[in-house]
C-alpha cells in the first residue's frame, strides 16, 4: 500500500483518501439534507392538498379512483410516455432520440426518463452496453490523446514567443480550460435555454449534470410535448455529449495532478513511496541484504 513519510512517521495514502472520500459524502449528505428536505416535505404537502380540492370539485369520483389513475399516470411516466397532451405528442424511439439514447447508455449517464420497455429491447440494452461502454472508454481515451497532442503543441508554440516553460504550461492549461468551457459549458446552456425556455442557470446545471454523467433526467433536451423541434436537435445534443466528454475528462485529469502537486508544495516533507512497500520493511531488507555482502566468504 502506498505511504507517506514525514518527520520519521508513516501516514497511510489510501488510509487518508478514504477519510477524505467518506468525510466529503457525509458533509454533502448533511447539505443536501438541510436545503431539500423542507421543501420536499412542503411539496408533498402541496400535492396532498391539491387531491383534496380536486376530489372536492369533482365529486363523482372518490379516493380510491383518483390514487389508480395517479397510479396509471405514474406507470406511464415510467414507460417514457408523458402524460399531459394527447396521442400526437412526438415519439420517444425516432430515430433521433433513439440515437441520443444510444449515446446516453454508451455514456453511462442514463436520464432514467427514458427505458425500453420490451423484454427485446432490455436484453440488447444490456448487451449493447456491454459492448458499447468499452468501446465508448477506448474513444474517448483517443480524443483525450488527441486534446493532449495538440495541448502540446500549443506549448510549444507558445514556448517559441515565451521562454518560461513553468508561465507557458500554465497559461497553455489556462487556454485551453477557457476555450474548452465557452464551447461546452457556456455557449450550449445558452441554446438550451432559448429552445427549451429554460433559465441560463437551469441550461448550465443540465450541462453539467450531463457531462459528469450524474444524469438526474429532471432536465432533458427534446422532450417537452408542447414544442415542436428540429429532426436531429437531439442526435446533435448526442454528439455534443460524446466530444464534451472527452474534454472533461482531460481536465479532470488536469485537475487530479494539480491536487497531487499542492499536496507536495503544501507538505514538502510529506514524501509517497514509490511501488506500494513500506519504508521500514524495504530498510530492514536492504539492511540484511548489505550485512550478508559484507559477510566473508569461506
Amino acid at each position: 500500500m502506498a505511504r507517506f513519510q514525514e518527520a520519521g512517521g508513516k501516514v497511510s495514502w489510501t488510509g487518508l483518501l478514504v477519510l477524505v472520500h467518506f468525510s466529503y459524502l457525509l458533509v454533502g449528505a448533511t447539505i443536501f439534507q438541510i436545503l431539500e428536505r423542507e421543501a420536499e416535505s412542503n411539496n408533498r404537502n402541496h400535492f396532498q392538498l391539491e387531491k383534496l380540492n380536486f376530489l372536492a370539485n369533482y365529486t363523482c369520483l372518490d379516493g380510491p379512483a383518483l390514487e389508480k389513475f395517479v397510479q396509471i399516470i405514474l406507470d406511464a411516466w415510467e414507460k417514457g410516455v408523458n402524460p399531459s397532451g394527447n396521442s400526437t405528442n412526438p415519439s420517444n424511439w425516432d430515430f433521433s432520440s433513439s440515437f441520443f439514447f444510444a449515446g446516453t447508455v454508451v455514456t453511462t449517464i442514463g436520464y432514467g426518463n427514458l427505458s425500453p420497455s420490451t423484454v427485446s429491447g432490455q436484453v440488447f440494452c444490456v448487451f449493447y452496453a456491454l459492448c458499447g461502454i468499452p468501446l465508448n472508454l477506448v474513444f474517448l481515451n483517443q480524443l483525450g490523446k488527441c486534446l493532449t497532442i495538440h495541448l502540446g503543441r500549443l506549448e510549444r508554440g507558445m514556448l517559441s514567443l515565451v521562454p518560461h516553460k513553468q508561465s507557458v504550461e500554465v497559461l497553455a492549461v489556462g487556454l485551453f480550460v477557457a476555450s474548452g468551457s465557452l464551447l461546452f459549458l457556456v455557449i450550449p446552456p445558452l441554446l438550451f435555454s432559448y429552445v427549451e425556455d429554460w433559465s441560463y442557470g437551469e441550461g448550465f446545471y443540465y450541462a453539467f449534470i450531463t457531462l459528469s454523467t450524474i444524469g438526474f433526467g429532471d432536465y432533458v433536451v427534446g422532450t417537452d410535448p408542447d414544442k415542436h423541434y428540429i429532426t436531429v436537435y437531439r442526435s446533435l445534443a448526442g454528439v455534443w455529449i460524446i466530444f464534451a466528454l472527452a474534454w472533461l475528462a482531460l481536465v479532470l485529469s488536469i485537475g487530479a495532478k494539480l491536487m497531487e502537486n499542492a499536496i507536495g508544495l503544501t507538505r514538502p516533507g510529506l514524501r509517497r513511496q514509490p511501488g506500494g512497500v513500506e519504508d521500514g520493511s524495504s530498510g530492514k531488507l536492504e539492511e540484511e541484504l548489505g550485512q550478508r555482502a559484507a559477510e566473508p566468504k569461506i
